[in-house]
């Protein structure tokens, strides 16, 4: 029975994980090995020769001469190249073709020492926006400020919502993605406050703290098993964490569109007892008066107002791009 023939084996891992992180195939690939070699500046080979792995240290160059070095060293045994994090542009196309010359040459593995965590391209985002951020990045990004980023927060959470409505995953998927870089831009540039910076980690971090302290049916021991009481024992936590507010109209934002900002003020009225103060609205005279008591009719039958209109907006925008084209005809 003949021997199994020696390999190159490619080592890939994710430079989104903690170098040395990886499965038990590779590390025992690696205990296995006649030789493994890597480039001296990557982390995940600086993290192989701290446990004790020796790892040939080859500089970059150009991938048809490492190719047919790692073929050449495939003779004696099995040769383990540890990926590198740009992703070794050409090599693996370079030992295809060293490999083709051979009369028996050695197998090529693929080996894939670590995978993505869910979540994980969200470091790419901060990266990204670090370097542009950066000296020598992108001059205009590193030209804005919070201020002059509110304008196109507003526009991205408004092409999110008309993705969302338009039910399209691919254009949701997109939109969202420019909402994220808001989030992300924005942070960033408060990096840089001279006196009270903050990063995305701690935007992360505050968002985590408020979603497991607002959720004790389960992240503790309270009870709620329904939507209604998730409802309520939410409004009780807000509340209580909320104890500085004056009023109940407080911290809702007067940038918001009327109508929306309209069925905020019916539902915290509403939530706080106050529905004096909004039949005393509704009764006064105007056309103000009797759209806020349409807000509060549709809030009563379970309508959001707002998204109503919406879709009521983009029906007579299809109609009249139609009769336009029929004129056109």
């Amino acid at each position: 029975m003949s021997s199994r023939a020696s390999r190159v084996v490619l080592l890939v891992s994710t430079p989104r994980v903690a170098p040395g992180l990886l499965t038990r195939e590779a590390w025992n690939v690696l205990d296995g090995a006649y030789a493994a070699w890597g480039r001296p500046d990557e982390p995940q080979v600086a993290a192989l020769v701290e446990a004790g792995v020796e790892v040939l240290a080859r500089e970059a160059g150009h991938p048809a001469e490492l190719a047919r070095d790692l073929v050449a060293a495939a003779a004696t045994g099995d040769v383990v190249w540890v990926g590198s994090s740009d992703g070794d542009p050409g090599l693996s196309d370079a030992i295809a073709v060293e490999v083709s010359r051979l009369p028996e040459p050695p197998d090529v593995e693929l080996l894939i020492g670590s995978f993505d965590v869910p979540g994980a391209r969200l470091l790419d985002v901060v990266a990204v926006m670090d370097r542009l951020r950066s000296p020598g990045g992108c001059p205009w990004d590193a030209e804005q400020t919070h201020s002059s980023l509110v304008p196109y927060l507003l526009e991205e959470a408004h092409e999110a919502i008309e993705a969302i409505e338009s039910g399209d995953p691919a254009h949701m998927q997109e939109e969202l993605g420019d909402l994220l870089l808001q989030v992300a831009f924005q942070s960033r540039v408060a990096q840089e406050h001279p006196t009270e910076p903050f990063g995305i980690d701690d935007v992360a971090g505050g968002l985590v703290d408020k979603l497991v302290r607002r959720h004790p049916h389960v992240f503790a021991d309270v009870e709620a098993d329904t939507a209604e009481a998730v409802a309520a024992n939410w409004d009780s936590i807000k509340a209580e964490e909320k104890q500085h507010r004056t009023h109940p109209l407080e911290g809702v934002p007067g940038s918001l569109p009327a109508l929306a900002r309209a069925e905020k003020f019916v539902s915290r009225l509403s939530r706080a007892g106050r529905e004096d103060l909004l039949d005393d609205a509704v009764a006064a005279d105007g056309l103000g008066a009797q759209l806020l008591d349409l807000v509060r009719q549709a809030r009563a039958e379970g309508v959001d107002a707002e998204a109503a209109l919406r879709e009521t907006l983009r029906r007579l925008e299809s109609a009249a791009g139609t009769g336009l084209a029929q004129q056109q005809d």
